[in-house]
């Protein structure tokens, strides 16, 4: 099970919302690309990076921070926050990301079926959810669509992973939901990754246990920059084979 740390931009600076409040907002540090530098440690392949400001503005705001990153640090890069159509898709893509995560347009006009063929292997699907239903526009919006059902359709459009976050726990440190996981992995043949809720070394041996149903990794954000988890244990907890 990969680790997958987290950094979420906002206004240039690393910060932390909770469950995507912007009026909750922590900045932790003034550069991004500091910290993923000292996140790019051996055992770590890829990081998530969330552009807050492109996730409201439905384009991405942060671009040229993302950039650099993607330039100077020795792992790949992951990215989501306001990539709502192609042209933007191919824009981070030239920018050396690796792997482009697509949300609220996700759930709009067939919009994935029309990426597809071009994209899947590039492309992670964002599902954000709150008690099994889908939220959008960065956590803003309520939708009508069930997480469950929305997955069982990406699968069907050949993409193949996705990350899920459960908003309710997002930034919390109470734990992630396990249950919600389980329902999840147990109703499609996803690579799903875990968001929200990771405090401890626990919550990671926790999920590691399902693994074998297909959890392929979990994203960690306010729990490292808390200091509750060290990021060396957390990569050497998640490898071991069981």
């Amino acid at each position: 099970m990969k680790v997958i740390p987290a950094i979420d931009i906002m206004g240039g600076k690393v910060v932390r919302l909770t469950q995507g409040d912007v009026k909750q907002e922590t900045v932790y540090f003034d550069s991004p690309l500091e910290v993923a530098n000292g996140l790019a440690i051996p055992g770590v392949e890829m990081i998530h990076i969330v552009d807050l400001d492109g996730a409201m503005a439905g384009r991405p705001k942060n671009l040229k921070i993302i950039e650099k990153i993607a330039q100077n640090v020795k792992t790949k890069i992951e990215l989501g926050g306001g990539i709502r159509d192609e042209d933007t898709i191919r824009k981070v893509i030239e920018a050396g990301i690796d792997r482009v995560v697509i949300g609220t347009r996700a759930l709009e006009n067939d919009f994935l079926k029309k990426i597809s063929d071009e994209f899947k292997e590039k492309i992670v699907v964002g599902i954000d959810a709150r008690e099994g239903m889908i939220y959008t526009k960065g956590w803003i919006l309520k939708t009508n669509r069930r997480a469950i059902d929305f997955a069982q359709e990406v699968e069907k459009c050949g993409i193949r992973t996705i990350n899920y976050t459960d908003i309710s726990k997002d930034g919390m440190l109470k734990g992630p939901n396990i249950d919600s996981l389980k329902e999840l992995l147990d109703a499609t043949g996803l690579d799903v990754v875990a968001a929200g809720g990771v405090s401890s070394i626990d919550d990671l041996k926790e999920l590691k246990t399902l693994e074998r149903d297909g959890l392929k990794g979990v994203i960690i954000g306010k729990a490292l920059y808390e200091g509750r988890i060290d990021l060396s244990e957390a990569v050497k907890v998640c490898s071991q084979k069981e």
